[in-house]
């Protein structure tokens, strides 16, 4: 059984952390927690880690997981257009449990499974996770468990179901006690995923919520308004996966796993929505965007 590392005891966060940055640089998986469940991280920018990341959950190429990035800036990086409502939401909500599914920018070099063209994107609220991604920048996240089966809270849960699949666990603690169950499924901490790609930038269009997470439809109406919210029990967007955050993607995700998302965690919260330098300070510092563009940058 692959070694978990255990981040509360500073030696074993040093090594578990370098051991976490070799794998992602090498294709390999880690499972990092999150603030809502615990996520399977594969560098974004490699189709065959992305690959490799599905195959471990058991998930097909339509649940493409989401991506979880270190800081609201890398949102320009990767969406194509960010409309004000957007932004207003993860000003508020960000870092935490919101994933957002938008258009994602054309001239990225990735290759997510079949997104039609969407990202599902959430900054985690977890020292960890931002450490990470600060020094890997944007990862693809899905909810650390094998499809169909209830989101890991503990890196524990997370290596009965993964086993030597993952090359690196990094055991952060419970993940989502920071959050009540509110969701869809009962006990789950999964990412609330709100699809955006059917809003427009002259603010025309609604927001739809593809999963029902720890971010209530009431709080994301009181920052954008009931109106610019679709009803209640709408069809889901092509592309979001949503299980990932269960997370995430699920979580992310992380968290839970939307059509063009998987958390959630993260989902990778499931699931995705969403410790730098080792300072709790860091953790609120938003990182310029990762430029990943260029194929030879992955």
């Amino acid at each position: 059984m692959t070694l978990i590392h255990d981040c509360s005891v500073e030696s074993e966060l040093l090594a578990g952390m370098r051991l976490a940055r070799r794998a992602i640089g090498s294709g390999e998986l880690v499972v990092i927690p999150t603030d809502t469940v615990y996520g399977v991280a594969a560098d974004a920018f490699s189709a065959a880690a992305v690959q490799r990341l599905l195959d471990a959950k058991g998930r097909e190429r339509t649940s493409p997981p989401p991506v979880l990035v270190p800081g609201i800036p890398t949102l320009d990086a990767l969406a194509a257009e960010v409309p004000d409502a957007v932004r207003s939401l993860v000003a508020e909500f960000w870092p935490g449990g919101l994933t957002v599914i938008l258009r994602a920018q054309p001239s990225l070099h990735w290759d997510l499974g079949e997104t039609r063209g969407t990202v599902a994107l959430r900054m985690p609220d977890h020292r960890i996770a931002l450490e990470l991604l600060s020094e890997t920048g944007p990862l693809a996240v899905s909810s650390a468990n094998l499809s169909g089966m209830p989101s890991a809270t503990t890196a524990g849960e997370a290596a009965d179901m993964l086993g030597d699949r993952v090359s690196v666990y990094l055991d952060g603690g419970a993940a989502g006690v920071a959050y009540e169950a509110i969701g869809d499924r009962p006990g789950d901490t999964s990412s609330t995923i709100v699809d955006a790609t059917g809003l427009a930038a002259d603010g025309t269009g609604v927001l739809r919520i593809v999963r029902a997470g720890v971010i209530s439809r009431e709080r994301i109406a009181e920052v954008v308004g009931e109106e610019l919210l679709a009803p209640v029990g709408g069809a889901a967007p092509a592309g979001a996966d949503a299980e990932a955050d269960a997370g995430v993607g699920s979580e992310a995700s992380v968290d839970a796993e939307p059509a063009a998302v998987d958390a959630e965690p993260a989902d990778v919260d499931s699931e995705p929505a969403d410790v730098v330098a080792g300072t709790e300070a860091a953790v609120d510092a938003e990182p310029t965007p990762v430029d990943r563009t260029d194929p030879a940058a992955s």
